[in-house]
């Protein structure tokens, strides 16, 4: 540490998107290394309009690690979080910041304690995957701060000490997490089957139906899933294996159909083991069940899939649509089913690329109180309308992996002092 003044602070900012899978992954072997009881497949979702953003700072002026999440101190004590710095920690290099002065040896890394600040742009905890890019932010930027030297991959399998679905978030596009054989995890990681603009038709919308917090966290789930679902033990030997072919096959080619027959498929086994715990676990709710039959009945009558939807562990439901033109007489149905109330911008109502708005005729709340039943309502059967039922939308698509943010106005920690702007 040559800089004669102990006052330095020296950070790094990044921002890391969310993944959403479409082969789930739900069930450890092994609770502490979190070694999966399959392989899974993701989709990136494009960090302009879901991510993490997070800084990190170290300095020889602060006593303790501290961690910030959306403002609020938050506990690093937990073994996740312990870790995922644990790994990182052992991997530093040597640093020089030329500009400002400031030498860090490798040894050294072991006795500077660290500021992390954390900001998710979406509801935590509500089944939008927001540990995964959180944990996959803090493993990023901690390993551009201490120089460490490993590839994506093998920061992926760090990643994934600290929430598993973190291991996806470390690449853009389509994911695969190998579940690995190795005890020691160490074959337990992220690769990239296609960057993000290998199927750039795709447009993705999320219903926001609860930003709640769920009643049975993803850690508790899969422990009683696995210690009492005899499904699932099906489900990891005998679907997944195979389903998991199917889907990179589909990828590959750009296969929509296919894609959306196995992405809803899996979805609704996933589910399907949550009930076949004991005592059953309920994610969805009555609005993502009406949501499921709202795309089912659409994709019937036009004789071909246009959207694939799958739930994580929550109630939102998260549509891929085929293209843009799908895209929108989607939305067009959802605003139908789902209107806002009356007195909300219709702005705050739809999030993300809100482009989309235009391409479905719609500029205000008159517009959607205007749209059409789906030509799919068969008639006389008077359509139920769901005011309230959702939160808001989120329309985006398949992005790029983290990077990191050169924009100093863009660091949570001021560079004076490390603690939160």
């Amino acid at each position: 540490m040559a800089v004669e003044a102990e006052k330095w602070v020296h950070m790094v900012t990044a921002q890391t998107p969310t993944n959403i899978a479409v082969i789930k992954y739900w069930g450890k072997r092994d609770e502490t290394l979190i070694l999966p009881v399959n392989d899974s497949i993701s989709v990136t979702l494009d960090p302009d309009h879901l991510c993490t953003i997070t800084t990190v700072a170290v300095s020889p002026s602060f006593d303790r690690d501290r961690m910030w999440l959306n403002g609020k101190e938050i506990s690093l004590s937990s073994g996740r979080f312990q870790s995922c710095l644990r790994e990182i920690r052992s991997r530093a290099s040597d640093v020089e910041d030329k500009e400002n002065g400031i030498k860090i040896a490798k040894k050294d890394w072991e006795k500077l304690h660290l500021h992390i600040a954390s900001y998710n742009n979406f509801p935590t905890a509500a089944g939008l995957a927001s540990s995964a890019a959180g944990l996959a932010c803090l493993v990023f930027s901690l390993a551009k701060l201490m120089n460490v030297k490993e590839d994506q991959s093998k920061l992926s399998a760090i990643a994934r000490q600290g929430s598993g679905s973190a291991c996806r978030s470390l690449y853009g596009g389509f994911v695969k997490w190998i579940m690995g054989k190795d005890e020691d995890g160490r074959d337990s990681l992220a690769v990239q089957l296609a960057d993000e603009k290998h199927w750039d038709d795709l447009v993705i919308i999320v219903a926001v139906v609860s930003s709640r917090q769920k009643e049975t966290s993803s850690t508790t789930g899969m422990r009683e899933t696995v210690e009492t679902s005899l499904l699932l033990k099906h489900r990891a030997k005998e679907i997944v294996p195979k389903r998991i072919l199917k889907m990179e096959e589909a990828i590959k080619n750009r296969d929509f159909t296919s894609f959306a027959q196995l992405t809803c498929a899996d979805s609704n086994q996933f589910h399907a083991v949550c009930l076949d715990t004991s005592p059953p676990i309920f994610y969805m709710n009555d609005t993502s069940h009406r949501i499921i039959s709202i795309v089912e009945k659409w994709n019937r009558s036009e004789g071909t899939p246009q959207v694939a939807y799958t739930f994580d562990a929550g109630p939102n439901a998260v549509m891929i649509a085929r293209d843009r033109k799908a895209a929108t007489l989607l939305l067009q149905r959802l605003l139908f089913y789902f209107p806002p109330n009356s007195d909300t911008d219709l702005n705050n109502y739809i999030l993300g690329d809100k482009s989309i708005l235009q391409d479905a005729g719609l500029e205000g709340i008159k517009d959607v109180e205007g749209l059409p039943p789906p030509p799919e309502i068969k008639d006389g059967i008077p359509s139920q309308k769901n005011k309230g039922d959702v939160s808001y939308f989120i329309c985006t698509r398949p992005g790029r992996g983290p990077v990191l943010l050169s924009n100093k106005n863009q660091a949570l920690l001021n560079p004076e002092n490390g603690l939160p702007k």
